[in-house]
């Protein structure tokens, strides 16, 4: 059996209700959505407990930019998260455009989740964004 470690690299679509996760397979090719967290109490418990279970090595950290480039209105509470990131981890945290990831995540849960019902699920569009974002990160890598 091989004994290398499973790695895994954690992406974080940020919202000041709910937190999006998504995360690569162990071979840093593609992304899954993986859950969504409330942005409460438990916030730190959580992501200590996804981040020691997963192996997580590095965080995409989805920044929101503008169209004309520039960060949105709500980028100075995700800077600020990412500071409680940093200090909690000594991980590397990169920050990823997510712009239109969430436009983009609910084509596609248009297009693959049946009934209306199930795609009304809040945190579904949050972890698609998620996912999105970390397999733009991944194929970045192989360019």
């Amino acid at each position: 059996m091989n004994d290398a470690k499973i790695q895994r690299i954690l992406s974080i679509d940020y919202g000041s209700k709910r937190i999006g996760l998504a995360l690569s397979d162990p071979l840093l090719i593609f992304s899954y959505s993986y859950k969504t967290i409330l942005n409460d109490d438990k916030l730190w418990h959580n992501f200590d407990q996804v981040i020691k279970e997963k192996e997580v090595v590095k965080i995409i950290l989805g920044m929101p930019y503008q169209e004309n480039g520039k960060l949105s209105s709500n980028a100075p509470m995700i800077l600020k998260f990412k500071e409680a990131l940093s200090k909690r981890y000594s991980l590397d945290i990169i920050e990823w455009d997510e712009s239109q990831t969430s436009q983009r995540a609910k084509e596609i849960i248009i297009q693959a989740v049946p009934g209306k019902k199930k795609r009304k699920e809040k945190g579904l569009i949050d972890r698609g964004s998620a996912s999105i974002m970390l397999q733009e990160y991944l194929d970045s890598l192989i360019k």
